[in-house]
């Protein structure tokens, strides 16, 4: 990093949360003059009064716009208008508030749920208005993707700089595993540690295992985020991941040999498989601003696992000695 950061005040919002936490101790390391990390109890992003607050008190140079409503497909379906308004507003006010303000850099993170849902593999960016997003996460999504929409019409009347970024699927340490709203990966890993340590024959699957995903460790997209506030600045949209993609069958194949579980992985086509495939296209961060995942995914994996084993002991170890766990 250069000396562009000791300059800056800068805000993130879902500082305190799984990329957040991952982002806010990256760039302590790097030293800028303020850093706010905000979470939801901070300030209220639906709301423009709260946004304007943030801005006239805070008075930030930089924003990287974290902050979202998010989990797994059972989620969204359960949550869409939910989904779309408050991720919606949170990014609108905070953009239009910015440009109000004269924020310097405007760094607002999307969602790979924006593509198509039969987007070409690898995904480019040039293809994300050629199609609707698939059904179960389309309204998340297309909130998402109106925020791209906003900073290129704002940098072209106001001068704004804002730049948008795509990262893939994010997995590792202080993820969520809660089995309500987590995603694919912790999902797994809880289900099958669990059924392991009960002597489960077996273990239920989402969906034919046939769709496949791309995953990015969370510090890497922390990585990548931190070197596109710094290197660029240009409106064209730029995927955030490792260039590979496994399906979800193989997938929960390797957690189960990850964690010790010998049962059956029991494939449940009733259910959805989501978006049929996805992989990015990485090509424009590595050449626009030198980003290049290196945690191997397999090396991703176990470190993720090896994490939450030691956060079970440590709440049994809780449970044992009396202590009423923090929700």
């Amino acid at each position: 990093m250069s000396d562009f950061w000791s300059a800056q005040r800068v805000a993130v919002t879902g500082g305190t949360g799984f990329l957040g936490r991952q982002l806010v101790a990256r760039l302590a390391a790097v030293e800028p003059a303020e850093l706010f990390a905000l979470g939801r109890a901070d300030y209220d992003l639906t709301d423009s009064a709260a946004v304007a607050r943030l801005y006239g008190k805070l008075r930030p140079t930089v924003v990287i716009h974290l902050a979202a409503v998010v989990g797994g497909i059972g989620a969204n379906r359960e949550n869409p208008g939910r989904y779309f308004y408050d991720n919606l507003m949170m990014g609108a006010h905070l953009i239009e508030h910015g440009r109000r303000a004269g924020v310097g850099k405007m760094v607002v993170v999307g969602t790979i749920c924006s593509y198509p849902k039969f987007t070409p593999v690898p995904f480019r960016e040039t293809e994300l208005f050629r199609g609707y997003p698939e059904e179960t996460n389309a309204p998340y999504g297309l909130a998402k993707l109106a925020l791209l929409v906003q900073l290129q019409a704002y940098r072209a009347q106001y001068g704004l700089r804002g730049i948008y970024l795509l990262p893939v699927n994010l997995y590792g340490p202080g993820d969520n595993f809660d089995p309500a709203s987590s995603h694919v990966i912790p999902a797994l890993i809880r289900k099958m540690i669990e059924a392991r340590d009960i002597g489960a024959s077996s273990v239920e699957v989402w969906g034919t295992g046939n769709a496949t995903r791309e995953f990015l460790y969370v510090d890497a997209a922390a990585e990548g985020i931190l070197l596109a506030a710094e290197r660029y600045d240009d409106p064209e949209p730029v995927n955030l991941g490792a260039g590979q993609e496994i399906s979800i069958r193989d997938l929960a194949v390797m957690i189960a040999e990850l964690v010790g579980f010998r049962g059956e992985l029991r494939f449940d086509p009733s259910q959805p498989d989501g978006q049929p495939r996805r992989m990015l296209d990485t090509s424009r961060a590595r050449e626009r601003f030198g980003f290049r995942a290196r945690t191997s995914f397999r090396e991703g994996l176990e470190k993720t696992i090896a994490w939450y084993e030691a956060e079970r002991s440590r709440h049994h170890l809780r449970l044992a000695s009396g202590e009423h766990p923090l929700r």
